[in-house]
């Protein structure tokens, strides 16, 4: 029989990323959870865990266990508070992407709790291809992404400029990026459109000054507004004291998509309705 503290070790590696990261969880040392990880794989029969020099990923093996053994432990803390009298306050693990605008964020999480009073609701945020890896590991039950497939999509939303409005340009309602010609401009390194970004102003002779790089979209429109650069944002994201005009030839769009993970939980459904009211076309 597996023991439990196995499963701990296990999820706590693959929550973390890193053998360091998951002893210091456990409180254990590093060659105490490496034992323990092997231990595991000599007792399931299969390698569940793929170790480089960069980072840890799992193995097809790993990646079925880690929806069982994410179960497995849900349930024992369910029926241990459920044992000793204690009530267990439900909770849901909602994987949000990275790039979603915080004011839309914060009225969802406001809907949450006005429409579920007393689920309790973990944000786990990440990009699109860390939300699908957690959903195909059982690390969240729902994810708010932009990655199309399964999803039910929820809109669709344009690219625009983001300028400050004291900037020559920030009247006119679209521009070709032949105008930013000279401009510095603020690098937004969460964005999911930055590789399509850097070519629409590339393949034009647009090779602008950088003067911020960040992975915080807050921070990057603040500093549009304070008139340090420009930069290109999805259409949700407004801020005051900055512009947005249609950045002519930019195409792009990203579609909202909600992906459910494969457990049905309690609270899934209100959420998913908190979720479609606040970010539906």
């Amino acid at each position: 029989m597996i023991e439990r503290y196995l499963l701990r070790y296990f999820l706590a590696v693959i929550d973390s990323g890193t053998f360091t990261a998951a002893a210091a969880q456990m409180a254990v040392s590093q060659p105490t959870l490496s034992a323990g990880i092997a231990k595991l794989e000599r007792e399931v029969g299969a390698k569940l865990l793929r170790r480089s020099s960069q980072r840890i990923e799992l193995t097809e093996a790993g990646s079925q266990f880690a929806v069982h053994a994410r179960r497995i432990e849900r349930e024992f803390n369910l029926a241990a508070a459920a044992v000793g009298g204690i009530a267990q306050p439900a909770t849901l693990r909602l994987g949000v992407l990275t790039t979603i605008a915080s004011a839309e964020l914060a009225a969802l999480v406001a809907r949450i709790a006005a429409d579920a009073p007393g689920l309790a609701v973990e944000l786990v945020e990440g990009n699109a291809t860390v939300l699908a890896q957690h959903i195909a590991r059982g690390r969240v039950d729902l994810a708010l992404t932009a990655v199309q497939g399964d999803g039910e999509a929820l809109r669709s939303e344009p690219y625009l400029l983001a300028l400050p409005v004291g900037h020559r340009l920030a009247g006119e309602a679209a521009l070709p990026g032949e105008a930013l010609a000279g401009e510095t401009m603020i690098v937004r390194r969460s964005c999911e459109a930055l590789p399509e970004t850097s070519r629409y102003f590339t393949r034009r002779g647009i090779r602008p000054s950088f003067a911020l790089r960040t992975p915080n979209d807050d921070r990057a429109l603040a500093m549009v507004a304070a008139g340090l650069g420009a930069t290109v944002v999805p259409a949700s994201h407004r801020h005051a004291g900055v512009a947005n005009p249609a950045l002519i030839g930019f195409d792009l769009r990203r579609t909202l998509v909600l992906v459910r993970g494969e457990d049905a939980r309690e609270g899934m459904a209100a959420v998913g309705d908190a979720v479609r009211g606040v970010f539906g076309g």
